[in-house]
C-alpha cells in the first residue's frame, strides 16, 4: 500500500483534510490508533438522552465551514437552537445572574456595577496600544474595558471556550479579531459596530439530531475503504520520494506526503527525530485534563426555567463547575419527554486536578453544586462522566511564535503538513475551515514534487510528454 498521502489521525481535522483530498482525486489513506473515528467529536445516545462527550455546536457564521457542510449534504438536516434560549447566565458570588441576549445586555443588566458599565462604554475613548509584544486576554480586556468586565465576563468566557485561564492565554492567539479591531478602528466597540454582524452569536449555533458526531460519520462514509483504525504510528522518516510511516504492528507505509492530524504531544513525539524544532514548539502546547459530567433530571425536579444556553462561572474558591450547558433547551431530542439534560464541564487550566476525580465522586460533587445553583430537588435520573486526560489546547502566551514554527514544518520537511485545533481555533468549524487550506497546500506540494521529478527526467510539465528542447 503506497498512497499519495497518509493522514495520521481520524478526528474531524484529519477526516476533513482526507475527504477534501479524495474529492480532488488524490489517493489518500487515513490511519487512526483508536478503534473509533471522530476524536472528541463523540455523541452517545442512551435511551432518549443524547450526551455530547466533546464539542456541542457548530457556528453558522463561519462561511467556509458552511460551504463545506453544504457539499457534504449536512446543512438541510441541521437543527437550530431551540426557541427557549432567551438569556445568557453568569454565576458570580454563588448567585446566578440573567443577562438578556440583546447587544446592550451588559449595559442593561445590574450584573456589572454602574462604574463597570461606564468603564465598558468608555472603551471607545481609550487610545489603542502602540507598543509591541504579546498580551494576555486579561491584560487586554482590563486595558480596554476595565477590571470588572475582565473578571466577571471575560474570565468566565475564556473558561467556557478554552477551559482556560484568561491570565495565561494570549489574546492575539485566542481572540485575534479583538486585536485586529483595536488596530484597525482604535476601539473594539467601534470595530464590532462596523462589522454589523446582525443577530446575536448564540442564534448562529446549530447541530444535528444525533449530535456533532454526525459530521465525522459523514466524512468517514465518504472515505469508505480509506480509513484504517487500530493502527498506532511509531515513526515517520524522510526517504527518497517521500516518507516511510512505520506502525507498531502493521508494517511500514510509503507515501509522498504526510498530514499529521493528531494531538500536539503525539505530533511532537513523531517529529522528535525528523523535525526537532517543530517538535519543541508542539511540546509547548498544554492540554490540561477536562471532565464532562452529563446529568439528566425529571423536569419537575428543576425549579430554574433553564431558558438559556447554560451558564459560565467566575473563579471562586471551592467551586467545581466551570460551565454548564442546558442541552435539552438548546436542541430538541436531547432528553425524553418530561426530562431535562445538562452538561457540566470541570477541570481545564483552572482546576486540572478536579478533572481526574473518579467518575462517581465527580458526579456527586457536580450534582451537589448544580442542585444549589439551579434549585434541583432529588437525585439525577441519569449520570454519566467522560474523562479527557488531555482536554482543549491552551493558546498561552508565546503561542503565536510557537504556531509560526509549527506551520513552517513543511519548509523544513517538504511534504509534511500539520493540522488540528491547537493552531488557530479550537471549534469544530475552525477545524473544518482550516482543512481545505491544508488540503490545497498538500496538493501544491505534490504538484511541486511532480514538477521536480519531471524536470530531472527532462519531461515538460506543461505538455506532459516529450523532451525539453536542448
Amino acid at each position: 500500500m503506497s498512497p499519495d498521502v497518509a493522514v495520521i489521525g481520524a478526528g474531524v481535522s484529519g477526516l476533513a483534510v482526507a475527504e477534501e483530498l479524495a474529492a480532488r482525486g488524490c489517493d489518500v489513506q487515513v490511519l487512526e490508533r483508536h478503534a473509533t473515528i471522530g476524536g472528541k467529536a463523540c455523541s452517545q445516545r442512551f435511551g432518549s438522552f443524547l450526551m455530547e462527550h466533546g464539542p456541542t455546536t457548530m457556528n453558522a457564521a463561519q462561511r467556509g465551514a458552511m460551504e463545506r457542510l453544504a457539499t457534504l449534504g449536512l446543512t438541510d438536516c441541521a437543527i437550530d437552537l431551540g426557541a427557549g434560549v432567551r438569556r445568557r447566565y453568569l454565576r458570580d458570588g454563588g448567585a446566578l445572574h440573567a443577562i438578556t441576549l440583546h447587544r446592550a445586555g451588559f449595559l442593561l443588566s445590574p450584573y456589572l456595577s454602574l462604574r463597570g458599565r461606564l468603564s465598558l462604554l468608555a472603551e471607545v475613548l481609550r487610545p489603542p496600544r502602540r507598543d509591541a509584544g504579546e498580551e494576555s486576554v486579561q491584560a487586554f480586556i482590563t486595558r480596554r474595558f476595565g477590571h470588572e468586565f475582565a473578571r466577571k465576563v471575560m474570565e468566565p468566557m475564556v473558561a467556557g471556550v478554552f477551559m482556560g485561564d484568561s491570565r495565561a492565554l494570549s489574546v492575539e492567539a485566542a481572540f485575534p479579531k479583538l486585536v485586529e479591531m483595536e488596530r484597525r478602528f482604535g476601539s473594539v466597540l467601534r470595530g464590532a459596530l462596523a462589522a454589523r454582524r446582525g443577530r446575536e452569536p448564540g442564534r448562529r449555533l446549530f447541530s444535528w439530531r444525533e449530535g456533532i458526531a454526525t459530521l465525522p460519520r459523514m466524512l468517514a462514509r465518504r472515505l469508505a475503504g480509506r480509513i484504517t483504525t487500530g493502527v498506532a504510528v511509531s515513526t515517520i522518516r524522510r526517504v527518497p520520494g517521500g516518507f516511510a510511516v512505520t506502525t507498531a504492528r502493521d508494517g511500514t507505509l510509503r507515501c509522498r506526503a504526510v498530514v499529521l492530524a493528531v494531538q500536539p504531544h503525539v505530533a511532537a513525539a513523531l517529529l522528535e527525530a525528523a523535525d526537532p524544532q517543530g517538535a519543541e514548539a508542539l511540546s509547548g502546547v498544554a492540554s490540561p485534563p477536562v471532565a464532562v459530567v452529563f446529568l439528566g433530571y425529571r423536569r419537575a425536579q428543576v425549579d430554574h426555567p433553564l431558558d438559556g444556553l447554560g451558564y459560565l462561572t467566575t473563579r471562586a474558591e471551592g467551586q467545581i463547575i466551570s460551565g454548564v450547558q442546558f442541552q435539552s433547551t438548546m436542541f430538541e431530542g436531547r432528553a425524553p419527554h418530561g426530562h431535562v439534560a445538562l452538561s457540566c464541564y470541570v477541570g481545564g487550566a483552572r482546576n486540572p486536578a478536579l478533572a481526574r476525580l473518579p467518575a462517581s465522586e465527580l458526579a456527586r460533587a457536580v450534582h451537589r453544586e448544580l442542585a444549589q445553583t439551579l434549585s434541583i430537588a432529588g437525585e439525577p435520573a441519569v449520570a454519566r462522566v467522560r474523562h479527557w486526560p488531555l482536554g482543549l489546547p491552551q493558546y498561552d502566551l508565546g503561542h503565536v511564535a510557537r504556531r509560526a514554527v509549527i506551520e513552517q514544518a513543511h519548509l523544513r520537511l517538504p511534504g509534511l503538513f500539520l493540522t488540528g485545533n491547537y493552531l488557530d481555533g479550537v471549534s469544530v468549524t475552525n477545524c473544518l475551515e482550516r482543512a481545505r487550506g491544508v488540503a490545497l497546500n498538500v496538493l501544491q506540494g505534490l504538484e511541486a514534487q511532480e514538477t521536480g521529478i519531471r524536470a530531472r527526467n527532462g519531461v515538460s510539465w506543461a505538455s506532459g510528454a516529450g523532451r525539453v528542447p536542448g
